[in-house]
């Protein structure tokens, strides 16, 4: 299969970036989308030229890190997976393929495809989580029941793995999805109950203050999820934070 690659490529965040093509030849349809980069920076390599940067760690649609956006897709052309999971096959021979960093304010590029995420680590650690007693008078998880519907909801939304593909799909950067999943699992939970409250608040507040653009529910986000986040999470979010401005 022969390829055209457009690529953008940035030294860092301080200079002007660029697209550059690259021709590519006897590239298999088995391949994964990662491994013809891999060959790539391999010619790149053996040329004496500078490889393309780009993230990658489990490259089993797990991690979320191998987040690029192709021919203005984040993820790609297929659904329900991240770009690691693409294959070759679903390109075809003499296609040009545009390979571009995730575009948003609050996800600015390092180098070329890479770009800096930690905005979803500071919102995790708003209140992403529950605060646990390990005095040594702890309860057995199991000792808490939990309805199926809530359960299975949360795993649901647990399954967000950070990627940012919500905030590249969405006209306006909004990290709604994000933030909404995180929310959502604990809040479906009884364990999670206790600081509702200021679990919400605290996201809601770290996520306006990264600097993400606001929801307006046209669910481009929910589509380019590659683990299919729902929007039901958004509209939960929102009742969870009405709920915990409202009170008193």
């Amino acid at each position: 299969m022969k390829l055209n690659l457009k690529i953008w490529r940035q030294e860092n965040a301080t200079v002007k970036g660029k697209m550059v093509d690259y021709p590519m030849e006897g590239i298999e349809g088995d391949m994964s989308f990662l491994e013809m980069l891999d060959v790539l920076n391999e010619s790149l390599v053996a040329k004496g030229e500078e490889p393309v940067e780009f993230d990658h760690d489990c490259r089993e649609g797990i991690c979320g890190s191998c987040s690029l956006q192709i021919n203005g897709e984040p993820h790609g052309p297929d659904k329900l997976i991240a770009t690691c999971q693409l294959h070759m096959r679903s390109f075809k021979d003499g296609d040009t393929i545009v390979i571009e960093p995730f575009r948003a304010k609050a996800f600015p590029v390092i180098k070329d495809l890479i770009v800096d995420r930690s905005a979803f680590d500071r919102i995790q650690q708003a209140w992403g989580y529950i605060s646990v007693n390990t005095s040594g008078n702890t309860i057995d998880a199991n000792a808490t029941p939990v309805e199926k519907t809530n359960a299975d909801a949360s795993f649901d939304a647990a399954t967000c793995i950070g990627c940012g593909a919500c905030v590249a799909a969405c006209k306006n950067a909004s990290a709604m999805l994000f933030t909404s999943a995180v929310v959502s699992k604990y809040a479906l939970l009884p364990q999670g109950e206790i600081e509702a409250t200021e679990r919400v608040k605290a996201m809601v507040r770290q996520m306006d203050a990264e600097g993400f653009g606001n929801c307006t529910n046209t669910g481009a986000c929910e589509i380019e999820c590659p683990k299919g986040i729902s929007l039901e999470n958004i509209a939960r979010m929102n009742r969870e934070y009405m709920k915990a401005t409202t009170k008193g």
